[in-house]
């Protein structure tokens, strides 16, 4: 066993590392069954060299320089019995796949069913469509154009409040918002796809899910978390909301040039505040909103809601909690007070917009 020269599988892939609670973590992903699983940071210290070249006595060295203590032959041993189990070592076999938790029935009030059969394929056929629009040379400007429009609309929040309570008494204008704004969740399903595509990941199955009276469609990405660089994640999470944004920009277009009393004015001014808190609403991070995960993929933390809650129990506790790092506390600490804060602020400016549109 010390002369053994392991090497991991090819298509293994490896993540990032994740604050979770105390713990510092990596993913390890087996690359045909799909399988993930946890490993702490000295298990992917040493599965990271695992490259055919390198047995135990070549490793020791640098493993008790980077963490103080010996590579004993009894860690080494469990550490590569696990990888083997897992069918993550070259020549190991495929695990045997545990039996998926059979989903939930559907009913008439709730379920989910898959649209197509590759989901992937779809995928790719729309990114190639779609490949000349996603170029820096389209995204920056329109990326401004978005942010210019937010200035307008914060500009012209009072006109717009005070058109958009017109609709009370207008049932039609109020059905076209709701479709456009129910088209607009579903292209931003597609976008989450579209983005996973472009950098390289998997979309494992679009289907629609309906929670009475609500139906809206779904688009699963099962790799994103092994995508490369912290960008890619935080595109694909944060397209959906980008998009929902784009598609505003022809209506404030039709917003500045309407002249005053003309009567589209409170439908555009409807679906542009509407639809501007669809898609900044969809940035806010708490969960489970795009802006959650994109808050988690920035601090590089895995589970942030419930490692707060985790770490808050354990604070009221007492002094379980002194076991975590120093950046952990911060983590869990600010997030927690940011979270209040939001909920706050979102309770008051909803209360506040729906005053003045009653008004």
């Amino acid at each position: 066993m010390r002369a053994h020269r392991p090497a991991l599988r090819p298509g293994v892939r490896c993540g990032p590392a994740l604050l979770r609670g105390p713990r510092t973590v990596h993913l390890v992903r087996h690359p045909v069954t799909g399988a993930a699983f946890e490993v702490g940071e000295k298990e992917y210290f040493l599965i990271a060299r695992l490259d055919g070249t390198r047995n135990l006595d070549d490793l020791a060295p640098a493993y008790a320089e980077r963490f103080g203590r010996r590579l004993g032959v009894e860690h080494w041993t469990r550490l590569l019995g696990l990888l083997g189990a897992r069918g993550l070592l070259a020549g190991s076999p495929d695990p045997v796949p545990a039996a998926a938790p059979a989903p939930p029935p559907n009913s008439l009030r709730r379920g989910t069913r898959p649209l197509v059969r590759d989901a992937d394929a779809t995928t790719a056929r729309l990114h190639r469509l779609l490949r000349p629009l996603l170029r820096p040379a389209v995204q920056l400007p329109l990326c401004a154009a978005v942010l210019a429009l937010l200035g307008l609309l914060a500009a012209q929040a009072g006109p717009l409040v005070g058109a958009a309570g017109e609709l009370t008494g207008q049932p039609g204008a109020l059905a076209g918002i709701a479709l456009f704004l129910w088209l607009s969740i579903t292209v931003h399903e597609l976008a989450h796809g579209v983005a996973a595509q472009h950098y390289g990941g998997h979309v494992a199955e679009i289907g629609v899910k309906w929670r009475l009276p609500a139906a809206l469609l779904y688009c699963a990405v099962d790799d994103y978390l092994f995508l490369p660089g912290l960008r890619a994640k935080l595109v694909v999470a944060g397209a959906g909301a980008h998009l929902n944004l784009v598609l505003l920009l022809p209506f404030g277009a039709w917003w500045v040039l309407l002249p005053e009393g003309a009567p589209e004015r409170p439908f555009v001014a409807g679906l542009l505040i509407l639809g501007t808190l669809q898609g900044l609403g969809n940035l806010v991070p708490l969960p489970p909103l795009d802006g959650y995960r994109m808050l988690g993929h920035a601090l590089g933390t895995a589970r942030l809601a419930p490692e707060t809650l985790a770490y808050l129990a354990l604070r009221r506790g007492g002094g379980a909690a002194a076991a975590y790092p120093p950046r952990a506390r911060r983590i869990y600490a600010g997030y927690a007070a940011g979270a209040v804060l939001l909920v706050l602020c979102a309770a008051t400016g909803t209360a506040a917009l729906l005053f003045l549109l009653l008004r």
